[in-house]
Parts: C-alpha cells; sequence; structure tokens
C-alpha cells in the first residue's frame, strides 16, 4: 500500500470519525452499515454484515483505523 499524504490521511481520518458515531474509536457493525448505506443505498443488512467481516481481520467484532485505512485504500468501491 502507497503511504498516503498527510491531508489525504486526514481526510480518511475524518471519514471514520464522521461514521464511529459513538466516539469510541471504533465502527462496529450498525456504523458501519450505516457507512454503507451512503456508498451504496441499495445495499442491506446482510451486505453489511458480510462486508464487515471481511474488514474486520481479527475478527473482534469493530473495525478499527489500521483495518478501515486499509479497506479505504483498497477496495471501498467494492462495496
Amino acid at each position: 500500500m502507497k503511504p498516503l499524504a498527510e491531508e489525504q490521511l486526514a481526510e480518511v481520518k475524518k471519514n471514520f470519525d464522521f461514521f464511529d458515531r459513538d466516539g469510541n474509536g471504533e465502527i462496529d457493525v450498525e456504523e458501519f452499515a450505516k457507512l454503507l448505506q451512503v456508498l451504496s443505498p441499495d445495499s442491506n443488512d446482510e451486505q453489511a454484515k458480510r462486508g464487515f467481516a471481511i474488514i474486520d481481520e481479527n475478527d473482534d467484532g469493530h473495525i478499527d483505523f489500521d483495518e478501515f485505512l486499509e479497506w479505504w485504500q483498497t477496495c471501498w468501491w467494492e462495496f
């Protein structure tokens, strides 16, 4: 993965923080479903659960910023 410029990284963090509605530094499956609705209005809960499971690489039930960043840089447009 190519490193992001500081301003690009700040923009990704801003997006992450926007969808981290409870401000705990992680995106849960419900927050991810809302994110997915913005990116793909025709998405459904099942797609959100499947996508979440792919992004949550360590299977801890949350997407942290590093997982989000990797997803954002590599394949968010596929969702």
